[in-house]
């Protein structure tokens, strides 16, 4: 019987049905999940006062002082009224007691201020308003911007027109970067929210799990004329865990979890008591003086003499010694406690601060060392593109104006008669090799003219490779403030055309201001097509399918989006697979750490150095890759790929090994390095 019910509960995995019922989930009901109402309450109304007691007397300061009152009770032991003893001990624990339920009290409210909060539930009749904690494991929820995700979804739609939408997740991991998650493809395509009523469709979901940075799951949709269903697989950017907010569009979940298994209630400790470290000494130091005490005491009866009942005149002795040990230091530091979290509350020099409990704010003033491993603390969570190494050479900020007109060299088109050479000025690492290049280029000049010097077609080539792969292998999303038109297809003012003469002009690239805005889930992301678009290879357009970038000639290439493999802290890299719409041409792009790339690239002799000199120079590396896929290579890939998503069991695994024969030989094209804009001056102070 004990062990039936202290048993740890059992999660299972679930098929929830989309939006009604399902023929292939017909023994769903809602009963068998818990409610989503959230309680973080430390006690109950039978529980608090044995409780706040329990804690209290455990603490030997308060137990000598309630046996000392006890004391008092007893004629022999009498050396005093029992109110100068049962008074200050009263008054501790009464203001313990107040402090604890004032406390909880706080909780209660924040709590039914979150279950309370409203959020619109679609049926297939009508829209209805209803509180978080009414929201069931099957409910379709739309969720607005910058609103609190009441549970766990399976995201299905949303109102941008990519597809996707950013979410924030510091409330769950404490990073302040936007994540990117994408809505299932199946219910996206829809035209409205109410065809989603009309399918025939379940989501399989894996048993609730503390890991919020996976999730396995398929999403099936059955035919109505009787052919096989479609299965689509389901991971974390299919998501939204509760305790995130959406950041851009609206967006419609299906509920999978509640209450207790969301991911973030299963990832926060039950509410229990917290002592501070002052309290700890205190008690200690109360021991100390406690065997003072006696000895004290067992002083003054050698001086009597032990005759009679001694031990009686003993343990009066230790009553009257008493006073040696403060009662009142207890009452001081539980009204400054209070009295500390007050005034931390309402400091008007750090607003927004909510002190959730008042039993260790003293601990504040402890710190002596904050170890932390987020940048952003000390900085504005952005990043600077700092230098770029591409073998041959390294270009710094002052020298991007030259990679802007290398780029804008690449796309034009040649020059008929060619050109004297001249001595070449590159700035080469003595320390370089020659880099392998891949079997198909475009044909550049010889040697481009800029300004005093000359440059050959090989370092043009590896520009190009270098910008283009940086401006493709991303996930950021451009959005405007205000709608514009086609870009135009000739060059901008400053332009060097094909059939211009004059081979010293310079060559002037001038960025229009455009009101345009990158979201992305990390400053990485946005630093590299920052720096893409300062240099001349903008980014214009991006949704799920496509993306498209502006040359410095001004034409629109458009590529399609093949495949996406995101960034994780397993993994350290992030992939992407494109095909040039004008050449056809497949692309494997892939970046990521130095550990991890050198297993992936071609060999090389310089690129482990450049990463140590950039990172002593106290800049943060990425090695970037690609590699020409065949139409057969990539089928082949794509059909293995596709079988490893739609596995249950063992699915990261299967995903990785088929990943695995994809990032092999990978042709290197260059290193980027990065800074983070601090916000804080650092100032190192000599000891001496």
């Amino acid at each position: 019987m004990g062990q039936v019910l202290c048993r740890k509960k059992q999660f299972r995995a679930r098929n929830v049905p989309v939006a009604g019922s399902c023929s292939s989930t017909l023994g769903f009901h809602h009963e068998k999940y818990p409610s989503n109402t959230i309680r973080n309450q430390k006690y109950n109304v039978i529980t608090f006062l044995p409780v706040v007691l329990y804690n209290q007397f455990k603490f030997f300061l308060n137990l000598y002082f309630l046996l000392m009152s006890c004391s008092q009770f007893v004629n022999e032991l009498k050396v005093g009224h029992p109110f100068a003893y049962w008074a200050p001990l009263g008054f501790v624990m009464a203001v313990t007691l107040l402090r604890e339920a004032i406390d909880d009290l706080l909780r209660y409210k924040r709590d039914k201020q979150i279950n309370s909060s409203l959020y619109t539930r679609l049926t297939s009749t009508t829209r209805e308003v209803i509180p978080s904690s009414k929201i069931k494991v099957g409910d379709l929820i739309l969720v607005y911007k910058d609103q609190r995700v009441p549970a766990d979804m399976v995201f299905l739609k949303t109102t941008e027109k990519t597809g996707a939408c950013f979410i924030k997740t510091d409330q769950l991991d404490g990073e302040t970067d936007w994540k990117l998650r994408l809505a299932v493809s199946a219910t996206q395509q829809l035209k409205t929210d109410e065809e989603i009523f009309s399918m025939d469709a379940y989501t399989y979901a894996e048993e609730p799990r503390r890991d919020i940075h996976s999730f396995t799951g398929t999403f099936t949709v059955n035919k109505k004329d009787g052919s096989p269903a479609d299965k689509l697989s389901l991971s974390i950017e299919n998501t939204i865990w509760a305790n995130t907010v959406v950041a851009s569009g609206t967006a419609i979940g299906l509920v999978v979890y509640t209450g207790p298994e969301t991911r973030s209630v299963m990832n926060n400790l039950e509410a229990r008591s917290k002592v501070g470290l002052l309290d700890y000494e205190v008690n200690d130091i109360t021991k100390v003086l406690f065997a003072a005490v006696v000895v004290l005491a067992f002083a003054m009866i050698c001086l009597k003499g032990f005759n009679g009942p001694w031990y009686r005149y003993w343990f009066r002795f230790l009553l009257l010694f008493s006073y040696i040990i403060p009662i009142s230091l207890r009452v001081n530091l539980e009204i400054g406690r209070v009295v500390y979290s007050y005034m931390i509350q309402r400091d008007i020099e750090v607003p927004g601060i909510v002190v959730r409990t008042t039993t260790i704010p003293e601990d504040l003033g402890r710190l002596s060392y904050l170890l932390t491993d987020k940048t952003g603390t000390l900085t504005r969570n952005e990043m600077v593109f700092k230098r770029i190494h591409l073998g041959k050479v390294s270009y710094s900020p002052e020298y991007f104006d030259e990679v802007a007109v290398m780029l804008k060299q690449s796309y034009t088109p040649a020059v008929a008669g060619g050109q004297g050479q001249a001595p070449s000025h590159r700035r080469q690492d003595s320390s370089a090799s020659n880099i392998s290049t891949a079997s198909d280029r475009r044909y550049y000049m010889k040697h481009a003219r800029m300004d005093s010097y000359e440059v050959d077609r090989e370092t043009i080539y590896r520009v190009n490779a270098a910008v283009t792969a940086i401006a493709l292998c991303h996930n950021v999303t451009p959005s405007y403030d205000n709608e514009i038109t086609d870009s135009p297809s000739t060059p901008g003012p400053g332009a060097t055309g094909a059939g211009d003469g004059g081979a010293n002009d310079s060559v002037v690239l001038q960025l229009q201001p455009r009101g345009i805005t990158y979201q992305a889930s990390s400053p990485d992301e946005v630093a590299l097509v920052q720096w893409t678009e300062r240099v001349g290879l903008a980014l214009v357009q991006r949704d799920l399918t496509s993306m498209q970038l502006q040359t410095p000639t001004g034409q629109i290439n458009t590529y399609d989006i093949l495949h996406m493999f995101p960034f994780s802290s397993e993994t350290k890299r992030m992939g992407i697979i494109v095909r040039d719409t004008k050449t056809r041409e497949i692309i494997f792009l892939l970046k990521g750490a130095d550990v991890v790339m050198t297993q992936t690239i071609q060999a090389n002799d310089w690129l482990q150095e450049q990463c140590d000199n950039m990172a002593r120079s106290g800049l943060r590396t990425l090695v970037v890759a690609r590699k020409f896929l065949s139409e057969e290579q990539y089928q082949d890939f794509e059909s293995r790929y596709h079988q490893a998503k739609l596995s249950i069991h063992d699915r990261a695994t299967r995903m990785s090994a088929v990943m695995t024969t994809l990032e092999k030989d990978l042709e290197l094209l260059c290193l980027t390095g990065k800074l983070y804009k601090s916000i804080y001056r650092l100032t190192f102070l000599d000891s001496l």
